[in-house]
């Protein structure tokens, strides 16, 4: 696949001591992460990404805001744009995730680097969380408190919020896309709103998302505001769809001239499609679909092979 030139990674400090990992443009494999130091100079990571080189890179960021050694890992869920990096912390440093992303990174295995094979990955490994919770769990950081939230089944069955709750400061994982098309394929229609009001109600003035720029003040409002949108489009496309008894393709095809066409990654309206309909069906929240049927309709509706430029 051809390459082309992204902008640089950039190591921005959203609150005191802590730091969001920006990769542009934010499109698949290209993720954010972040870092949160402590007042005994130890730090909790947030993700890592997709790429050997990419997570090296973020490592050797990390290293310019603390000169210890982490404490912990936290996976926001489990796909490898945010867990293919988890091998190269140094051994003993706990990874936390919910007991689903341990399930989900294990089924999953390396499955995202041959379904998106454009990029050079290098050496990765599959490394999931060992130290798995439920509902929340909180961390210390010194006099920092890092608090865990579970609110999947969403982008996925394992999606958990990282929230500072004296910064007001939210690393949101892939439950916000800024630019880019939510996708819930693995997650749940149903569920998105429920999880986009706990974001709501935790009234973050600063808001990391899994890809694209951070969002400030007002700006945190608005990105949500578009994700619900968003997710209220699609249950309505995929309700009338459902019952004309039409395919999630067909559907989308139909629906593609739409106020979201110019987000990046229009292709995943019609996976988002797909867990729609499972769910009408009657199937449970998160259940799973088969990667077999959905990723062809999407690259159908692409005209062609899923771009990845990590």
């Amino acid at each position: 696949m051809t390459s082309r030139s992204l902008p640089s990674p950039e190591l921005v400090e959203v609150a005191p001591g802590a730091f969001a990992y920006v990769q542009p443009d934010g499109s698949w494999m290209v993720n954010n992460t972040g870092v949160v130091t402590g007042g005994d100079g130890g730090y909790v990571l947030v993700d890592t990404t997709s790429t050997e080189a990419r997570n090296r890179a973020l490592l050797a960021a990390v290293e310019t805001v603390s000169d210890r050694a982490p404490r912990a890992l936290v996976n926001t869920h489990h796909h490898g744009d945010h867990t293919f990096g988890n091998w190269l912390m140094p051994a003993g440093t706990p990874i936390i995730g919910h007991v689903t992303c341990r399930e989900d990174a294990l089924a999953a295995g390396l499955l995202a680097a041959q379904v998106l094979a454009g990029p050079d990955y290098g050496h990765i490994e599959v490394r999931p969380p060992d130290l798995t919770f439920t509902d929340s769990m909180t961390l210390h950081l010194a006099e920092r408190e890092v608090q865990l939230i579970h609110v999947g089944p969403a982008h996925t069955r394992s999606d958990v919020l990282v929230w500072l709750p004296e910064q007001r400061t939210l690393f949101a994982g892939d439950l916000a896309f800024a630019g880019g098309q939510p996708f819930l394929a693995e997650g749940s229609v149903a569920g998105y709103p429920a999880a986009l009001g706990v974001i709501r109600d935790l009234r973050p003035e600063v808001l990391v998302p899994g890809h694209g720029p951070v969002r400030r003040g007002d700006q945190v409002g608005e990105l949500l505001d578009d994700m619900a949108e968003y997710v209220a489009f699609v249950d309505a496309v995929a309700r009338d769809g459902h019952a004309a008894g039409r395919s999630p393709l067909e559907v989308a095809t139909a629906a593609r001239d739409n106020r979201f066409a110019a987000w990046q990654e229009s292709e995943r309206l019609v996976g988002n499609l797909h867990r729609a309909y499972s769910e009408l069906d009657g199937n449970p929240l998160g259940a799973p679909l088969s990667l077999a049927v959905v990723w062809p309709d999407m690259v159908a509706f692409n005209g062609g092979p899923i771009g990845c430029f990590a």
